[in-house]
């Protein structure tokens, strides 16, 4: 399964790189004999559709209708070998009720609040702003800076999962490391204190403070509240503090928490007159506001520890602060705030001991006391999903004079978006002024009431999609139940990293709600995630504000589908970046003319030839190799689905021909020399044919039928490898070239060398595993040509090829020849060949005779296929 897009209008080469990939595995996958689910759908809610309404003056449903039309066509064009029919678009009604429903039961069981808070606000956009999806301080979406602002919205309790969604980062073996570390980092976990700083002559205020290093308390010199933390206004004295309070929250509130946060820029303070007690010292110590301590975090409040916090010594030595070391410095140390480990100093009844064990004793003096207890914290926040604009799934709640809050009843659902609406993308949601649509009937007491006007993030629709995929006209639910058990959890997600604390671990959290909700019984909806990089060109990466976008439609009229396709999995594996190239499409356009010249020139040979017996690679599962009625990648369901299309084209995108049949420079297949076996190392002699003179002056007694047979068993496994295990789809399509490449050798070699009947035998062999070892890059080319050999069901219903481990026996290997201990002279000889014959050859070789001629033969010991040991005397 691939993420599925965002229906901008157009694919681009980031588009053509992850479908492609997507559709080999699905191929192969299917040809390993596996039920393969591969199916396509829209993300079809978002702004883009709503700022194009508002530029073109079209409805945001057109806009996006058409486009979903365009790029059905452009990925049709690409072959990919999706089930159309279990397509979907979440902007359709009956996908987005399913959300509505589920986001009543998250209501009852607590898990959708509304509050009032600080938000994310992007001014272009004119919406709210996940944490997530700020970046740097700027919208993910338009890079324009985010602002702080206050607001009433939505949110759902992802926090309540933080435990579990940290916990199971370690249980996903095939999660790319790079994508669990951001995850673990984004919710992170701190085990630590909360605790009382009593307020210096205010018995009835104290100050809550969380740390990580309770350890450090006798280092405490002064505290920090957050701007934003209701004590301060009951913390400040006489008007002109007050005055200086309010001038303070004024500049620290244009500033973006990422801003606050960043570790490069001076932190600012305001002093405050009062001031609270550290509790294990017994001293009054200053108090702060600054902008690096948010309310969102923690408590909103710190105990600042200058000697082991770098945030804190900046800040202690900007305002003149007091700074006490409560770590024992390593020897030489020059630094400022100390975080390594060392013996405790300066901390009264912790003194000498380890950090660790001063944690623990520092809480449990805490908790003896009354003051404090131990707490975990987390960095994660709950996820904000209200948005001011009209395009997204709306939120299907109430506001009843009588009765409050309320949501709607499940009869009424879905909760639709209205029509008549006029959008300008300004000020609040469109949906406000919809008259027909605010305007509704409370459903607990039928009085008068207002529908709740924000809509849901567009992430929320992209959290569950994959399980509508399992039965996407299912009327009686979100899907069938026995469908999703048996598809889910997704095999195999393929997607940008971009996604990692978005997409994915919203996923996560909402697929872990609908088990418990009772919906379904996996945890997680990704059993192994592949993170593509990005396709990029003169340096960075295609975008049209660059000008540097290579349009997918102009390289398919150019080239054909295959090509795009080809180039896209062999210029970079998958984890990488992919640096366009114009050679090295034109290069891959030229290998698969190769491919197609070969055969058409000679196919009434290929046809008449004698078919190879080739056994069926066993899939994981033990299923059987799909046979005629099997499903078509992508076109199976829970039973098994229906065959290829009646009527499906097979050629449609193969390449150009009248290229040059190689490439300059190209690799002959492993190095291959004209017979297609491995050249001599210089200095071995070759056994074959000698006699007592030495090394055979012959021709190789290799079968060169037999060598070229290895060849293409060793391509098999190798391909094989290359997609199974390491998702190294460059190296299998090198390794498919370098069989062509030995497909072009041996057809010249052999006319004089290799009985003829057997000689097209392996032609045709060599040709058909190629054809299906390269199918699931290149589905258009590789198609016709098993057409053309006279084959009358698909290609893609014929088993992945499995190696004959009696074609890869060796033929032959080297064998090390020592007089007196000493290697003098190595040999290719014939595999198993027979211990005189190998020792005859040994004390006839050139190179071994002058250190034997002058002295008496002993013993020759042979090791078979090894070594030969000559023992002499004088």
């Amino acid at each position: 399964l691939e993420m599925f897009p965002y229906p901008s209008g157009r694919i681009h080469m980031g588009h053509v790189r992850v479908y492609a990939i997507g559709d080999l595995l699905a191929r192969y996958k299917w040809m390993r004999g596996y039920n393969v689910l591969h199916p396509m759908g829209w993300d079809a809610f978002g702004l883009p559709a709503e700022n194009a309404a508002i530029e073109h003056g079209v409805h945001p449903a057109i806009w996006t209708y058409e486009n979903i039309d365009n790029m059905r066509t452009q990925l049709r064009r690409m072959g990919i070998s999706y089930d159309w029919e279990r397509e979907l678009a979440t902007c359709d009604p009956s996908y987005y009720r399913w959300e509505q429903l589920v986001f009543i039961r998250m209501l009852e069981r607590g898990l959708a609040y509304r509050r009032r808070s600080t938000v994310n606000w992007c001014p272009s956009c004119q919406t709210v702003l996940a944490n997530e999806q700020v970046e740097d301080g700027r919208c993910w979406r338009c890079d324009s800076e985010v602002a702080p602002k206050e607001l009433d919205g939505w949110f759902f309790k992802i926090t309540a999962y933080a435990d579990e969604l940290l916990a199971w980062c370690d249980r996903l073996p095939g999660w790319p490391e790079r994508v669990l570390t951001m995850q673990r980092n984004w919710i992170g976990r701190s085990e630590g204190a909360e605790f009382d700083l009593p307020v210096v002559g205010r018995p009835d205020l104290s100050l809550r403070v969380f740390t990580t290093r309770p350890d450090t308390v006798f280092g405490m010199t002064y505290a920090v509240l957050a701007p934003e933390h209701p004590l301060v206004d009951q913390l400040v004295g006489d008007a002109r503090e007050r005055a200086a309070v309010a001038a303070f929250r004024a500049e620290v509130a244009r500033e973006s928490e990422i801003e606050r946060l960043a570790a490069d820029r001076p932190k600012r303070g305001l002093r405050l007159s009062a001031r609270v007690v550290n509790p294990f010292s017994g001293a009054a110590i200053p108090l702060f506001i600054a902008d690096y301590v948010l309310m969102g975090y923690g408590t909103g409040a710190i105990m600042a520890v200058p000697g082991e916090d770098q945030r804190d010594w900046d800040f202690a030595k900007a305002h003149g602060l007091a700074i006490v070391e409560t770590v024992a410095r390593p020897d030489g140390w020059a630094g400022e705030a100390y975080t390594g480990d060392g013996v405790k100093i300066n901390s009264g009844f912790l003194d000498g001991l380890t950090i660790a064990a001063a944690k623990r004793k520092a809480v449990d003096w805490l908790v003896e006391h009354g003051l404090g207890e131990a707490r975990v914290n987390y960095r994660l926040r709950d996820w904000g999903i209200s948005r001011q604009r009209y395009w997204g799934a709306p939120i299907p709640v109430l506001y009843c004079d009588a009765c409050g809050m309320v949501p709607e009843a499940e009869a009424n659902l879905p909760v639709v978006l209205p029509r008549d609406v006029q959008l300008s993308g300004k000020g609040a949601s469109p949906l406000a002024d919809a008259a027909s649509f605010v305007n509704a009937r409370c459903p607990g007491c039928g009085g008068r009431a207002r529908r709740e006007t924000d809509t849901m993030d567009t992430f929320v629709e992209s959290s569950w999609y994959f399980l509508r995929y399992c039965s996407p006209r299912h009327e009686a639910g979100m899907f069938d139940r026995a469908a999703a058990e048996y598809w889910m959890p997704v095999d195999q997600y393929i997607g940008g990293i971009e996604h990692a604390v978005l997409h994915l671990l919203y996923a996560r959290f909402y697929t872990k709600v609908l088990r418990d909700l009772g919906l379904v019984r996996v945890d997680e909806p990704f059993t192994a995630l592949l993170s593509q990089g990005m396709v990029i060109k003169d340096g960075a990466k295609m975008s049209k504000s660059k000008g540097n976008v290579v349009d997918p439609d102009e390289l398919i009229r150019t080239f054909g589908a295959d090509t795009a396709r080809l180039f896209s999995l062999f210029a970079a594996p998958p984890e990488k970046d992919l640096d366009w190239n114009d050679h090295g499409v034109e290069g891959a356009s030229r290998f698969l003319n190769r491919v197609w010249r070969f055969v058409l020139a000679h196919l009434d040979a290929l046809r008449a030839a004698p078919g190879a017996a080739r056994p069926a690679a066993a899939d994981g599962k033990g299923a059987s190799p799909p046979g005629p009625g099997a499903a078509r990648p992508g076109g199976a369901d829970r039973e098994g689905a229906s065959p290829r299309e009646p009527g499906a084209a097979r050629a449609g995108g193969a390449d150009r021909e009248g290229v040059s049949p190689r490439e300059p420079g190209a690799a002959r297949a492993g190095g291959a020399d004209r017979e297609g076996v491995s050249p001599r190392e210089p200095g071995v002699a070759r056994a074959g044919g000698a006699d007592g003179g030495g090394a055979s002056p012959h021709p190789s007694s290799i079968d060169p039928g037999r060598a070229f047979r290895r060849t293409i068993h060793e391509t098999i496994v190798r391909v094989t490898d290359d997609i199974e295990h390491d998702f190294h789809f460059n190296t299998a399509v090198s390794a498919v070239m370098e069989l062509v490449n030995a497909l072009y050798a041996f057809e010249t070699a052999s006319l004089d060398r290799v009985p003829h009947g057997e000689r097209l035998a392996l032609l045709r062999e060599a040709v058909e595993t190629t054809l299906l070892l390269l199918g699931p890059f290149c589905p258009h080319v590789t198609e016709e040509l098993w057409a053309q050999l006279g084959h009358a069901e698909s290609l893609f219903r014929e088993p992945w090829p499995a190696a004959d481990p009696e074609a890869l026996r060796k033929q032959e290997v080297t064998v090390v020849v020592q007089v007196d201990g000493r290697v003098r002279g190595r040999l290719v000889v014939d595999v198993d060949a027979a211990d005189d014959r190998v020792r005859q050859l040994a004390l006839g070789d050139d190179r071994v005779r002058p250190w034997v001629a002058a002295r008496t033969v002993e013993k020759v010991v042979v090791v078979p296929n090894r070594l030969v040991n000559i023992v002499t005397r004088s």
